[in-house]
């Protein structure tokens, strides 16, 4: 436990839920560079952790409106990610089951938190120039081709 009487998200007792969003724009997806750690530097979609007592849906909308300053309409689950490193010792350092949406862009314009070092409405076929979290452009194009499917 950390001073504020929440469990610490290194070194953790248990996975820690988190959601994410593939957010699209006129057939662009959003996406951001994390501005420190987990994934410090790497691109990937705003997102962040369940909180207790709040919904899927509401947690996404809520981290992406905090992140970003956008208004999303979040539409259906894209798959989902697992992250989990381990230390040079071998223990759990982190552990994250993420679940991305895919969602539609409602309305705002991008203003980053301190989270965040840069954000860029992409097609999906630019991804793969970037450096990226693991699997970001499969679950891009599976939120892709879900919204497609959706209408």
């Amino acid at each position: 436990m950390t001073g504020d009487g929440s469990e610490s998200r290194t070194y953790p007792t248990r996975p820690y839920l988190a959601v994410s969003a593939a957010i699209f724009r006129d057939g662009r997806v959003l996406i951001v560079r994390r501005g420190r750690p987990p994934a410090h530097g790497l691109y990937t979609l705003p997102g962040g952790g369940v909180e207790l007592g709040e919904t899927l849906v509401e947690a996404v909308i809520r981290e992406v409106r905090e992140e970003t300053g956008l208004t999303i309409e979040p539409v259906i689950l894209a798959g989902y990610r697992e992250v989990l490193a381990r230390d040079a010792a071998g223990r759990i350092e982190r552990h994250f089951v993420i679940l991305p949406f895919a969602a539609r862009w409602i309305a705002g314009e991008v203003s980053l938190n301190a989270e965040l070092a840069e954000a860029r409405w992409l097609e999906p076929s630019e991804l793969s120039g970037l450096a990226t979290t693991e699997g970001l452009a499969d679950i891009v194009a599976a939120a892709g081709e879900r919204l497609a499917a959706w209408r």
